[in-house]
């Protein structure tokens, strides 16, 4: 068996998804019935991430969201589209090599970490499996990260239900960071912890992020916790990109109607009433029958007749290159 080709870090961006769309087809069909109901999860979405950067995944729930992050980090086949790290287009082989360079930390830090295990075979589980270093090695390597996130040492011999939600997310931090990835998948990270925790989850991740050089893939709902750690946002609508940009742009003038309907529902104290026709009203389409045309045009307080029969191109917004959004009257 011959090995898998080397993956080496190089200036262009780190991971580029193409294309990608992921449709589950579900139960039913038949001779007469038709072909079975396909839910489509994430729909002909593209985009890059940079060495160094953090680009953060916002969108409602049942957007694609953490469909399209498991794509990223391995967990999930594309039903189509292409998915190059460093610019080695991904299949089998190249997924063997990118493993250890590719990590994800889960929602739960509660499910995420074996009750069986004690930290120290918690965080050399992957050094294991990719056989690297010595057994040695190994537990010097687990004494250092956690010292890094902040525990004390005698945390290695202990199990996870004897430390807190907050506590244990450092654990699966710690346990990404063993292999030395390039790109981790940081899926909801926050989310299950208490609000007096998150701020030092989220400092942490910022810390290991300058002193590593690490890219994220930041999964998130919580636009205030995107604002303080993104460098660009990209926005899922049922399962579609619907904008792009750099992260202080979106955030002062966002070109979608979804997006600035997002925004508008961050609370800020003394900020008073909603601006009109900004908040969003109405569910979510089904994604198993999306609408026709824009799929945000059931929601969308400032749709026209085009929305309804012709879908937006993901292009830039006016003087702004680098703002992308797909809409028919960009702001």
């Amino acid at each position: 068996m011959t090995d898998a080709p080397a993956i080496t870090r190089g200036d262009a961006p780190i991971l580029e998804i193409d294309r990608i769309s992921v449709h589950f087809p579900l139960a039913g069909g038949g001779w007469f019935s038709g072909p079975a109901p396909m839910l489509r999860a994430v729909e002909n979405v593209s985009l890059a991430i940079r060495p160094g950067e953090t680009l953060a995944l916002v969108g409602e729930s049942g957007s694609g969201k953490s469909t399209l992050g498991q794509v990223v980090a391995g967990l999930r086949e594309p039903t189509l589209g292409t998915l190059k790290f460093h610019g080695v287009p991904m299949g089998k082989a190249e997924w063997r090599a990118a493993r250890k360079a590719i990590q994800i930390v889960f929602q739960d830090p509660f499910s995420a970490l074996d009750p069986r295990m004690p930290v120290s075979d918690l965080i050399t589980e992957p050094l294991k499996i990719q056989r690297i270093g010595s057994a040695a090695e190994r537990r010097e390597r687990a004494a250092s990260l956690v010292a890094q996130v902040g525990l004390p040492l005698d945390a290695l011999n202990r199990y996870p239900h004897e430390f807190s939600g907050g506590q244990r997310q450092r654990i699966a931090i710690a346990r990404a960071l063993a292999p030395d990835p390039s790109l981790i998948v940081a899926d909801e990270p926050l989310s299950a912890l208490d609000v007096s925790i998150q701020s030092q989850v989220l400092n942490l991740m910022k810390g290991i992020q300058e002193d590593r050089g690490l890219s994220y893939l930041f999964i998130s709902h919580d636009l205030a916790v995107v604002n303080h750690l993104a460098d660009r946002v990209a926005v899922l609508y049922l399962g579609r990109l619907v904008e792009l940009a750099e992260r202080a742009s979106l955030f002062a003038q966002p070109s979608h109607p979804y997006t600035a309907a997002l925004l508008d529902a961050v609370p800020r104290i003394g900020r008073g009433r909603r601006r009109r026709g900004r908040s969003l009203s109405g569910e979510m389409p089904s994604p198993l029958n999306p609408p026709p045309g824009c799929v945000f045009h059931t929601r969308c307080p400032k749709v026209q007749a085009i929305c309804k029969t012709t879908p937006p191109m993901l292009e830039a917004a006016p003087g702004r290159p680098t703002h992308l959004a797909a809409c028919h009257f960009k702001e």
